[in-house]
């Protein structure tokens, strides 16, 4: 296998890789855009017509530019405030409770105090 091959090779999976993960970024945001299920599955099923359209080009150049296109294109339209699922960093539930303050010891006996 010659040095050239091996770096088309290359490339490609690295062209995969990166079309897989924008596929996923953007619809993952797809559910944050469309909340319920039934709005969600036609834009859904729009986004993957979107990517098999493109499925069997074969030149590397036109891969790379539909491929920043397609990251341009995301990035203008991703969700400004995406949801967070709620017990997650970030999410509403995070550190609703803060710790205590200094000197304060919470006992963990579940009503079983101490008859000493």
């Amino acid at each position: 296998m010659s040095v050239a091959s091996v770096s088309y090779l290359a490339r490609r999976a690295a062209q995969k890789e990166r079309v897989r993960i924008l596929y996923r970024r953007a619809l993952k945001d797809t559910l944050n855009w469309a909340v319920h299920r039934h709005l969600f599955n036609p834009d859904a099923d729009a986004l993957r017509e979107k990517f098999e359209a493109n499925r069997n080009v074969d030149d590397i150049e036109t891969i790379d530019r539909m491929i920043a296109a397609g990251e341009a294109t995301y990035n203008k339209w991703q969700h400004p405030d995406p949801y967070i699922v709620p017990w997650a960093p970030g999410g509403s539930m995070v550190c609703r409770n803060p710790t205590p303050p200094e000197g304060i010891e919470i006992i963990y006996d579940y009503g079983r105090e101490d008859t000493a």
